[in-house]
């Protein structure tokens, strides 16, 4: 019941959100100066063909009805067109929204290697000079943004010692047998692991950047956790028994402390989504953030829309995600 009540009332807040989110991006870019009828058209344009233009895509009306023409159109799946590429909006950012996600859930997945590898060993080496490194290195790590470790990344393994790919998704020259923008998973799916190396050497650059953040607020958080658990009874009663103190840390502590960690883990997530924008600039890397970027400049109003609308959706469901996940795992929640 706990769990029912949890997701109905998600349910409603993602709702709100989702509105919200509409609201403000439809009204903000409409009020910034500059006309993205006039930048689409020639130098040799006349009034009549932006008068005309303008009238096609409906920026003649009130922003009122332009709202809600958009909102009638997103009900039935129809997010307009896209002012610059003249292609469905939907069409564009479901292409491109595979590859910003596998990007992410790569960062992720080496945040969260990185960040609980480092807080085990700070654990298990507490007081001597190993914590003292970890400390330290999570310090630095959160003091640098993510471009900045771009850069540095480009730097070292692009440019001094060049062992990875700095732009591009994967080498254009491949033969390409995909038939979803899954990449990564499809490579594997077909047994093409030619593929699926060259499309990490592009990925695990960028991916590093987004994680390395990201590792070191996971590190701090679970490595306080398992400080704090491992003075518990149960912890005591453990090394009692004559068990060592890497079982303790990781069969008795980490399951109880981990809780907290996970709740951070899902908020950051999306956090890092967002972070993508800059990182695929960086690298050239062909996502939903460097199609924003694009957008942005352009002035591309049904595109910019389509894209934070897509946004805002993926938050609000992994923070539902989360939600659920943290009640299911969470006995006191889960029998309350």
């Amino acid at each position: 019941m706990q769990i029912l009540r949890t997701l109905l009332l998600r349910l409603a807040t993602t709702a709100v959100t989702l509105a919200g989110a509409a609201i403000i991006v439809f009204v903000v870019i409409r009020v910034v100066p500059g006309n993205p009828i006039a930048m689409m058209l020639p130098p040799g344009a006349t009034e009549e063909d932006i008068r005309r233009l303008t009238a096609l895509y409906g920026l003649d009306r009130s922003i009122p009805e332009q709202f809600l023409i958009w909102v009638g159109g997103v009900l039935q799946g129809d997010f307009g067109t896209s002012i610059t590429a003249r292609q469905p909006v939907l069409e564009l950012v479901l292409g491109r929204l595979p590859a910003t996600l596998e990007l992410a859930l790569m960062a992720l997945v080496l945040a969260v290697l990185i960040g609980g590898a480092t807080a085990l060993a700070g654990t298990r080496e507490r007081g001597t000079r190993v914590e003292a490194a970890v400390d330290v290195s999570n310090g630095m790590a959160l003091s640098i943004p993510d471009f900045l470790w771009g850069l540095i990344l480009v730097l070292l393994f692009g440019v001094l010692w060049p062992v990875f790919h700095i732009s591009g998704r994967i080498t254009p020259s491949l033969d390409l047998p995909f038939t979803t923008d899954f990449y990564l998973i499809e490579s594997v799916l077909r047994l093409r692991f030619d593929l699926w190396l060259d499309l990490v050497s592009h990925m695990l650059l960028p991916a590093l950047a987004l994680a390395i953040p990201l590792a070191a607020i996971i590190s701090q958080l679970l490595k306080q956790s398992l400080k704090e658990t491992m003075h518990l009874d149960y912890v005591t009663l453990a090394r009692t028994k004559g068990y060592g103190e890497t079982r303790v840390i990781t069969r008795e502590a980490l399951p109880n402390a981990i809780l907290p960690t996970l709740t951070l883990v899902g908020v950051q997530f999306t956090f890092l989504i967002g972070g993508t924008v800059i990182i695929e600039r960086l690298f050239s890397y062909e996502g939903l953030g460097n199609m924003a970027i694009d957008a942005v400049i352009n002035r591309d109003l049904p595109l910019i829309q389509g894209i934070v609308l897509l946004f805002a959706l993926i938050f609000t469901a992994v923070n539902l995600a989360v939600d659920l996940l943290y009640a299911v795992l969470n006995p006191r929640l889960r029998h309350a």
